[in-house]
């Protein structure tokens, strides 16, 4: 049965609601408590993770009647009542690297509301909203929700539908990492093929030091450098270069291309992780089409805004689009990957 758009809009502040109980879990290690054992209490949940009885008791009440916790018996009195995390929710909220690890969305959406008045501002202004603004829980949601891709399908599929890239890596090639974010995937590739040298760069000096952080905590010795695509040509040259989820993101993007062409070794390409949105515009759009503008209205379009001139493409950039900017940067060949990457469509690009 086909809902009401009234019972829609209150279905959807429903599960914003949900999202930040989500994000309390998350960010205060309440769901980690949880996972395996036979659950907690209000008082050894609350003593636990240190925080108020009272606030510990109303979380996981919500928590259960929104079906994210089991509760043993919910006729016991309140005080008495064992909560758990069930198995098939354990890879969602707590197992970062697991694909189905969807805990950072809510971080990111809480980054957007921490902001929303600035962007409602920047609607009026035609300025932007530069991303240090959307703080840290976005920067680290943004990290983590693409963490699990980018520690194991990069390495364990997407390089090597790239004809030649594992090989030359293996025998110590170079890589840039550009727009490395919290530097997930460079550590991935750098762990990968210790005998190449792998370089993240990012213009996010905050990014930067989560990146080194994590590379420290891991002992792979990737390196780290807050900069822009200009300082690839100081760098190179590269065997790859690789641009994950940030193409869209550049206000220049064909000017970045274009030095990551200039920096590529004989052979060399670069490997481009995009939205996999639908080839045209169509209206209403899928799930996902939905989910990508959303996005761009609150996040991705501000922050590129911020910089001018800027290209301005927001989230969504269709598969034409990129090709044409491609070509545009002086590549000759580009071509989207038969790949299945989930929210992303591969793109191999070369001179």
């Amino acid at each position: 049965m086909t809902k009401s758009f009234d019972e829609r809009v209150l279905e959807q502040t429903i599960g914003a609601l949900e999202l930040f109980g989500i994000y309390l879990g998350d960010r205060l290690g309440l769901y980690a408590a949880l996972r395996g054992g036979p659950g907690a209490t209000v008082g050894a949940l609350a003593a636990q993770c240190g925080i108020h009885p009272r606030y510990a008791r109303e979380w996981l009440e919500q928590q259960a009647v929104a079906g994210v916790l089991a509760v043993d018996d919910a006729a016991a009195p309140a005080e008495a009542r064992r909560y758990r995390l069930p198995d098939e929710h354990a890879a969602v909220l707590t197992d970062p690297t697991h694909a189905s690890h969807l805990a950072p969305l809510a971080r990111m959406v809480a980054g957007i509301g921490g902001v929303l008045a600035d962007v409602a501002a920047a609607y009026r202004t035609g300025a932007g909203v530069a991303y240090p603004r959307y703080g840290a829980d976005f920067r680290d949601g943004q990290g983590g929700i693409n963490r699990p891709a980018f520690s194991t399908s990069l390495v364990d599929a997407w390089l090597p539908a790239l004809p030649g890239v594992v090989e030359r890596l293996a025998s110590g090639g170079r890589v840039a990492d550009l727009g490395c974010g919290q530097g997930w995937s460079t550590i991935a590739v750098a762990a990968a093929f210790p005998q190449a040298a792998v370089i993240g760069l990012d213009a996010d000096p905050a990014s930067i030091e989560d990146a080194r952080s994590h590379a420290r905590e891991r002992s792979v010795a990737a390196r780290f450098e807050c900069a822009d695509a200009t300082a690839l040509k100081t760098q190179g040259p590269f065997d790859l270069v690789l641009l994950l989820e940030v193409l869209h993101d550049l206000a220049r993007p064909v000017e970045a291309l274009a030095a990551a062409r200039d920096a590529l070794a004989p052979h060399g390409c670069v490997l481009v992780a995009d939205e996999c949105v639908a080839g045209r515009f169509t209206a209403p759009g899928d799930v996902l089409e939905r989910m990508m503008y959303g996005w761009s209205i609150t996040h991705c379009l501000p922050t590129q805004l911020a910089e001018q001139p800027s290209a301005a493409i927001g989230t969504v950039i269709r598969a034409d689009h990129l090709h044409a900017l491609a070509h545009e940067a002086g590549f000759t060949r580009s071509r989207a990957l038969d790949v299945d990457a989930g929210f992303f469509r591969l793109y191999e690009l070369r001179p």
